[in-house]
C-alpha cells in the first residue's frame, strides 16, 4: 500500500555583489514543499525500503550544444519516459545485508562489502553483477520485479523536470551534496571535502519528484552498455544494450570523490561490470 508524504525542495543561486556585479558573489536560495507517493517494502529483521512513484513524461537527455561538456553527453535527444518507482535513497548497508544474506540466484554475495562501515551510509564496494545479483534476491523476496534503471530513466528521475546541470539549480554547494568540495562549480562555493559516504538523506533536501542524494555521494549503477555519445540512443527511456561495449557499464550521479562538474545531471561515467569501489553503489527502480 502507498502513501503521500511531503519533503522539502530547494533551488539555488548565485548573485554577484559589489559595484556592476564585479567581486564576491554568495548563494541565494529558494526553499518550497512538494508531495510524492510513497511505497515502502518490509526486507525483515527491521529493515525496510521506500520507493517513490516518478511520473511519466518527456525530456531533453544530454547536455546542450553549446555548452562545454563532453561529447558523451550529445547529441541532446527527447525521451519519453513511462511512469516507474525509484528508490528515495541509494540501496544501505543495512538493506543490502538484509536481501544478500538470502539464498544465492546466480552468484554469491558478500553481505558487508562496504569500505565506510554504516548501516544508515550506501552500500559501496559492489560490482554491476552484484547489484543484479542483489535485484534478483530481492524480486524473489518481494514478488515484485526489481532492477538497476536505465540511463534514460535516471537522468529524468534526477533533473525531475528541470534542464539545469544539478536539480537544485545551475550550481551545487557542499552544504546540499557529498562531493570533492575543494573544487567549486562556476561560480559556487568551495567548502568541506568529507572523504568518505555519508547517511542517506543527511541533507534533508530532495528534488521535485522526491529523491534524495542523487548528485554526488555514491556513483549510481545503471543497466546501459557504454556507448560513446547518443547518436542511435533510443527514446523510450529503455536501456541501451545493443551495438555498445557489455563489457562497461554505465554509472551515474558522480561521488564523494570527485569534483561536482561529475555530478552533474548529465554527466556519464562507466567501468567494468566486476570493477568494486569505495565510491560505486546503486538504486533501485521497479515497474
Amino acid at each position: 500500500m502507498s502513501r503521500h508524504y511531503e519533503f522539502e525542495v530547494m533551488v539555488i543561486g548565485i548573485e554577484k555583489r559589489g559595484f556592476l556585479g564585479v567581486g564576491k558573489s554568495r548563494i541565494k536560495a529558494q526553499r518550497h514543499w512538494e508531495k510524492a507517493e510513497l511505497r515502502t517494502e518490509d526486507l525483515g529483521g527491521g529493515v525496510t525500503l521506500d520507493m517513490v512513484a516518478i511520473p511519466g513524461g518527456f525530456f531533453n537527455m544530454g547536455s546542450p550544444e553549446d555548452e562545454d561538456y563532453p561529447s558523451d553527453e550529445k547529441p541532446q535527444h527527447r525521451v519519453t519516459i513511462n511512469p516507474f518507482w525509484m528508490g528515495k535513497y541509494p540501496v544501505t548497508q543495512a538493506q543490502w545485508g538484509a536481501i544478500a544474506t538470502l539464498p544465492k540466484i546466480e552468484r554469491a554475495l558478500d553481505p558487508n562489502p562496504s569500505t565506510f562501515k554504516d548501516s544508515a551510509c550506501p552500500v559501496e564496494n559492489i560490482s554491476w553483477c552484484d547489484a543484479v545479483e542483489w535485484c534478483l534476491r530481492l524480486s524473489r523476496h518481494t514478488g515484485r520485479s526489481y532492477r538497476l534503471p536505465s540511463e534514460a530513466e535516471w537522468e529524468y528521475a534526477c533533473r525531475a523536470g528541470g534542464e539545469t546541470p544539478f536539480h537544485f539549480g545551475e550550481t551545487i554547494t557542499p552544504k546540499l551534496a557529498n562531493y570533492n568540495g575543494n573544487h567549486p562549480y562556476k561560480d559556487g562555493p568551495r567548502g568541506i571535502y568529507r572523504r568518505q559516504t555519508s547517511p542517506i538523506g543527511e541533507f534533508s533536501i530532495a528534488n521535485a519528484f522526491g529523491l534524495y542524494d542523487m548528485h554526488g555521494n555514491v556513483w549510481e549503477w545503471c543497466l546501459d552498455h557504454w556507448h560513446s555519445d547518443y547518436t542511435g540512443a533510443p527514446n523510450d527511456g529503455a536501456a541501451w544494450v545493443t551495438d555498445g561495449d557489455a563489457d562497461h557499464r554505465l554509472m551515474r550521479g558522480g561521488s564523494w570523490y570527485y569534483v561536482p562538474s561529475y555530478c552533474r545531471s548529465a554527466n556519464r561515467n562507466w567501468t567494468h561490470p566486476n570493477h568494486k569501489s569505495s565510491d560505486i553503489g546503486f538504486r533501485l527502480v521497479s515497474a
